[in-house]
Protein backbone atom coordinates (compact mmCIF):
# COMPACT_ATOMS: atom_id res chain seq x y z
CA UNK A 1 0.00 0.00 0.00
CA UNK A 2 1.55 3.53 -1.14
CA UNK A 3 2.32 5.77 2.18
CA UNK A 4 0.78 8.96 1.94
CA UNK A 5 2.65 12.23 2.70
CA UNK A 6 1.02 12.84 6.08
CA UNK A 7 1.22 16.91 7.83
CA UNK A 8 1.79 17.29 11.06
CA UNK A 9 -0.35 20.42 12.53
CA UNK A 10 2.56 23.31 12.17
CA UNK A 11 2.77 22.09 8.56
CA UNK A 12 -0.75 22.83 7.76
CA UNK A 13 -0.54 25.93 9.53
CA UNK A 14 1.97 27.02 7.47
CA UNK A 15 0.61 26.19 3.76
CA UNK A 16 -2.79 27.62 4.83
CA UNK A 17 -0.85 30.77 5.46
CA UNK A 18 1.30 30.67 2.17
CA UNK A 19 -1.97 29.81 0.54
CA UNK A 20 -3.72 32.83 2.00
CA UNK A 21 -0.75 35.24 1.34
CA UNK A 22 -0.42 34.17 -2.23
CA UNK A 23 2.02 36.66 -3.68
CA UNK A 24 3.01 38.17 0.03
CA UNK A 25 3.98 34.93 1.39
CA UNK A 26 7.62 35.22 2.89
CA UNK A 27 8.79 34.62 6.42
CA UNK A 28 7.91 37.05 8.73
CA UNK A 29 4.58 37.49 6.49
CA UNK A 30 3.65 33.74 7.01
CA UNK A 31 4.65 34.38 11.04
CA UNK A 32 2.48 37.52 11.33
CA UNK A 33 -0.30 35.45 9.59
CA UNK A 34 -0.36 32.41 11.73
CA UNK A 35 -0.20 34.56 15.03
CA UNK A 36 -3.36 36.76 14.09
CA UNK A 37 -5.44 33.62 13.13
CA UNK A 38 -4.53 31.04 16.03
CA UNK A 39 -2.70 33.57 18.55
CA UNK A 40 -0.06 31.57 18.67
CA UNK A 41 3.96 33.25 18.83
CA UNK A 42 6.25 30.84 16.68
CA UNK A 43 9.85 31.89 15.87
CA UNK A 44 10.78 32.67 12.60
CA UNK A 45 13.51 29.80 12.88
CA UNK A 46 10.32 26.95 13.34
CA UNK A 47 9.10 29.04 10.26
CA UNK A 48 11.89 28.82 8.18
CA UNK A 49 12.66 24.85 9.20
CA UNK A 50 9.44 24.29 8.03
CA UNK A 51 9.37 25.70 4.71
CA UNK A 52 12.84 23.93 4.01
CA UNK A 53 10.84 20.44 4.59
CA UNK A 54 7.70 21.49 2.81
CA UNK A 55 9.74 22.93 -0.02
CA UNK A 56 11.96 19.20 0.02
CA UNK A 57 8.46 17.71 -0.08
CA UNK A 58 7.63 19.52 -3.21
CA UNK A 59 5.06 20.83 -1.39
CA UNK A 60 6.08 24.67 -1.91
CA UNK A 61 8.63 26.48 -4.27
CA UNK A 62 10.79 29.53 -3.42
CA UNK A 63 12.65 32.11 -4.95
CA UNK A 64 14.20 35.41 -4.59
CA UNK A 65 12.81 38.93 -4.92
CA UNK A 66 14.54 42.10 -5.45
CA UNK A 67 16.27 43.58 -2.89
CA UNK A 68 14.25 46.49 -0.76
CA UNK A 69 15.26 49.77 0.88
CA UNK A 70 13.26 49.05 3.78
CA UNK A 71 15.39 45.77 4.32
CA UNK A 72 18.72 47.35 4.12
CA UNK A 73 18.66 46.29 0.82
CA UNK A 74 18.23 42.63 1.42
CA UNK A 75 15.47 40.80 -0.77
CA UNK A 76 12.83 38.79 0.60
CA UNK A 77 12.29 34.76 0.37
CA UNK A 78 9.33 34.31 -1.31
CA UNK A 79 7.09 31.02 -1.28
CA UNK A 80 4.14 29.45 -3.25
CA UNK A 81 1.77 26.40 -2.89
CA UNK A 82 2.32 23.93 -5.11
CA UNK A 83 -0.26 21.28 -6.17
CA UNK A 84 1.06 18.57 -4.20
CA UNK A 85 0.49 21.03 -1.31
CA UNK A 86 -2.98 21.66 -2.06
CA UNK A 87 -3.47 17.96 -2.09
CA UNK A 88 -1.82 17.20 1.23
CA UNK A 89 -3.53 20.15 2.17
CA UNK A 90 -7.18 18.46 0.87
CA UNK A 91 -6.42 14.85 2.60
CA UNK A 92 -5.40 16.43 6.08
CA UNK A 93 -8.92 18.33 6.51
CA UNK A 94 -10.56 15.30 4.73
CA UNK A 95 -8.62 12.89 7.33
CA UNK A 96 -9.89 15.55 10.05
CA UNK A 97 -13.30 15.81 8.67
CA UNK A 98 -13.80 11.92 9.13
CA UNK A 99 -12.15 11.72 11.98
CA UNK A 100 -14.42 14.60 13.81
CA UNK A 101 -17.34 13.03 12.17
CA UNK A 102 -20.82 12.54 14.68
CA UNK A 103 -18.64 14.47 17.66
CA UNK A 104 -20.31 17.89 17.64
CA UNK A 105 -22.19 16.61 20.59
CA UNK A 106 -19.57 15.33 22.56
CA UNK A 107 -16.71 18.55 21.34
CA UNK A 108 -19.60 21.07 21.53
CA UNK A 109 -19.42 23.82 18.62
CA UNK A 110 -19.19 23.15 14.69
CA UNK A 111 -17.42 21.24 13.20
Amino acid sequence: MPTRKSLGEFEQLILLAVLRLRDDAYGMRIRLEIKERTKRTVSLGAIYTTLERLEAKGMITSWVGDPTPERGGRAKKFFKLEASGQRALRESRALVASMSSGLTPILGGAM
